[in-house]
């Protein structure tokens, strides 16, 4: 009898070990799904995926985003929302004194760093020696990284959106052409005659489109431009007028972005920030661009 209780033991603390081995393979393919959602195997499957489709919510980190004490245009901060959600990531290159791109949104280093006077003014040797500080001014554990290495990393896992700042359109053109990046890689355009340009450099290339109002809209119906190339940025808040605009590019299979992070990003209250998320898409928007993405995937799971 004490033998067989002690197989029975030996039986149990085997199976508790298989069940705990099994679970934790579970959890690491979890993980690794959740790190890349958004996988595509062509410019084409890309394009198709970000066509317009009634209920379709998609939600994009602006600079990644801010919260849990990340910093923002890190690689970090948009590991820990990928963990959380499916998401895209407007980004923010910007040139070194020798002309490496960096993830940095300001043209001076004090807000997001612990380091002191402009970027443009200090090599890539002297700025990887830097921390990120998170959105409290706290200095993190991160450094800097280049837009060479981000984009590396994003393949197979998410899509970024390349903001404009003092980079020369030839230059982040001659990027997105060295990684061949185009089914993953966007170019936010203020105007036809940017978009224009990226277009004639590569057919395939895709961007966020700023039409914020009928004038702009105009500018580009009379353009020729594509529309199958494109999400447009409609405006940072709910107004009655953005009803038109989601009519009419909805209509052409294109979606329209949000971008609560000038506005309502900075309400105070939880409970008010999630009302507005959720009528936003409500009221018409695919994509929600915001500071604080993990909220908002909580507010309209």
């Amino acid at each position: 009898m004490a033998a067989l209780d002690h197989n029975d033991i030996r039986l149990k603390t085997i199976s508790v070990f298989l069940l705990l081995f099994l679970s934790s393979l579970l959890y690491t393919k979890v993980l690794a799904q959740s790190n890349q959602r958004l996988k595509f195997e062509s410019v084409e499957a890309m394009r198709a995926y970000f066509k317009y489709a009634e209920g379709k919510k998609i939600i994009s980190g602006h600079r990644g985003t801010i919260e849990d004490g990340l910093p923002e245009n890190s690689i970090a901060a948009f590991e820990a929302v990928l963990c959380k959600t499916p998401a895209i990531f407007e980004i923010d290159p910007r040139y070194t004194k020798d002309s490496v791109a960096v993830l940095l949104h300001d043209a001076n280093l004090e807000r997001v760093t612990n380091g002191v006077g402009r970027v443009s003014d200090y090599t890539w040797a002297e700025l990887r020696a830097l921390r990120l500080k998170d959105h409290a001014g706290n200095i993190t554990k991160y450094p800097i990284n280049t837009l060479d290495e981000v984009i590396e990393w994003a393949k197979g896992k998410t899509i970024l959106n390349l903001d404009k700042k003092d980079l020369p359109l030839s230059a982040t053109a001659a990027i997105l052409r060295k990684h061949n990046a185009y089914s993953w890689v966007w170019v936010t355009v203020h105007n036809v005659e940017q978009a224009a340009y990226y277009l004639a450099q590569n057919p395939d290339q895709y961007m966020s489109m700023h039409i914020k109002d009928q004038a702009a809209l105009a500018k580009f119906k009379a353009s020729g431009l594509p529309y199958g190339r494109m999400i447009v940025y409609i405006g940072p808040e709910l107004k009655e007028s953005n009803a038109e605009m989601y009519r009419f590019f909805n209509g052409k299979g294109v979606m329209c972005m949000i971008s609560s992070a000038p506005t309502y990003d900075k309400l105070t209250k939880k409970e008010e920030r999630r009302e507005k998320y959720r009528a936003i898409f409500a009221q018409g928007a695919s994509i929600l661009e915001s500071d604080l993405p993990m909220e908002v995937a909580d507010a309209i799971d």
